[in-house]
């Protein structure tokens, strides 16, 4: 029985791993830093793949509709579609992590105006990370496309 939960186990850490390597060198840089984001705000249903790509789509979709060329992309990968990627199109937005979470800051302003924060009266208090949680992704991967990767793994607090 061990044997069996052992196997199990090494086949699901390899699974992820690889998952991982095959965006890692095809949408960005090795991953040279990390961190884990444990905050829980707010118990809620999992959401499912279908709110997730949905929510890669209206981002995208809306920064299409402006007047400027978007100046990084998203892409929600994975099985689940759990894993959010966020890549600089041009060599000064995401220049130095601090500028790339600087940009992730602006996203929770945006965010802030959105119907599901009011709703949940949440406005004031949550940050993009914690939409992301909310939407049940297990992690987001930052680059600036050229030189460096940096990961947020997701945990339920």
């Amino acid at each position: 029985m061990i044997n069996i939960i052992f196997i199990s186990l090494v086949i699901c850490l390899s699974t992820a791993a690889w998952a991982n390597e095959r965006h890692e060198g095809y949408y960005y840089p090795a991953i040279k830093s990390s961190e884990v984001f444990d905050r829980l705000i707010r118990e809620t249903p999992p959401a499912n793949k279908s709110v997730r790509v949905a929510f890669i789509t209206n981002l995208t979709a809306s920064q299409l509709a402006s007047p400027e060329s978007p100046r990084f992309v998203f892409f929600a990968k994975g099985d689940d579609a759990k894993n959010l990627i966020i890549v600089a199109l041009d060599d000064n937005v995401f220049s130095t992590l601090y500028r790339a979470r600087a940009v992730l800051a602006q996203m929770t302003s945006n965010m802030r105006q959105n119907d599901f924060f009011r709703e949940q009266d949440l406005q004031f208090v949550a940050t993009f990370y914690d939409f992301l949680q909310l939407m049940d992704f297990d992690r987001l991967v930052i680059s600036d496309g050229k030189t460096w990767s940096h990961e947020v793994i997701f945990t339920d607090g």
